[in-house]
């Protein structure tokens, strides 16, 4: 009796789709996403979410959509409760599914909003399944650089470098990275923005600063820094510092 050939495994494609506007998606983004048999994309509970808004029309009835959904979406929960470790079983968990399909010779697009390895959820699984499957990255528009657009802002100019942290870092870090950036981006704002205007604040930086919420989204907002009400400023927000202008 004849062996039967072994199932060729699928491939793991992790897609930038950029950062809201559906029109910022890559050719080659786009052309990998018409052709996996499965789209995975990650979603809060009840949600349809961002990434999937962006590249939902993008989509045939024959392909399998596999949400992957998130067990909580804060990272303050309540003791004995560790969001570290409720995340990690999720990704963990998440792995295992699209492993399944891996194995069973589909290829798996896991769509990310903006660019898969900046601050994108995509990496989880990239390091728990890259070194068992093949795997292919394309690259997207990040929020980072959407924001900078839809401001009209420059962000570094000559050997200037640029700082990209964290709103979530503990006041006197965030201060002391500011304090010798030539330029910067600040992350992850949400409940975090008034630690961020107070230290822009003590820094001077304020007049500098930038704000924009959703950028490139349909319901993108730009707001003076003085204007921002800090218990409405959503995840999807940024604070861009530009480099000091320079007449080239």
């Amino acid at each position: 009796m004849a062996d039967h050939p072994a199932t060729v495994r699928g491939r793991l494609l992790g897609l930038g789709v950029g950062p809201g506007d559906p029109e910022l998606i890559t050719v080659k983004a786009l052309r990998l996403l018409k052709s996996a048999p499965v789209v995975a994309y990650f979603v809060a509970k009840g949600k349809k979410g961002n990434a999937f808004g962006i590249i939902e029309a993008h989509l045939s009835d024959a392909q399998l959509h596999l949400p992957l959904v998130y067990p909580v979406t804060t990272e303050a929960l309540e003791p004995p409760l560790s969001y570290e470790a409720i995340i990690a079983d999720f990704y963990d968990s998440a792995a295992v599914v699209i492993a399944g399909h891996l194995d069973a010779g589909r290829d798996v697009a896991v769509i990310c909003e903006g660019d898969p390895f900046f601050y994108g959820s995509y990496m989880y699984l990239h390091d728990r399944l890259a070194t068992r499957f093949e795997a292919e990255v394309v690259p997207g528009v990040c929020s980072m650089l959407g924001g900078a657009a839809v401001l009209g802002a420059p962000l570094v100019y000559r050997n200037q470098t640029l700082s990209v942290l964290s709103g979530v870092l503990p006041e006197a870090e965030l201060k002391r990275r500011l304090a010798h950036a030539d330029a910067a981006v600040i992350m992850k704002l949400g409940r975090n923005f008034d630690k961020v205007r107070r230290v822009l604040d003590e820094l001077g930086l304020a007049p500098r600063a930038l704000y924009v919420e959703r950028a490139t989204m349909a319901n993108q907002r730009i707001v003076p820094l003085a204007e921002v009400d800090p218990m409405a400023s959503p995840y999807f927000s940024l604070l861009v510092i530009p480099g000091e202008k320079w007449q080239g």
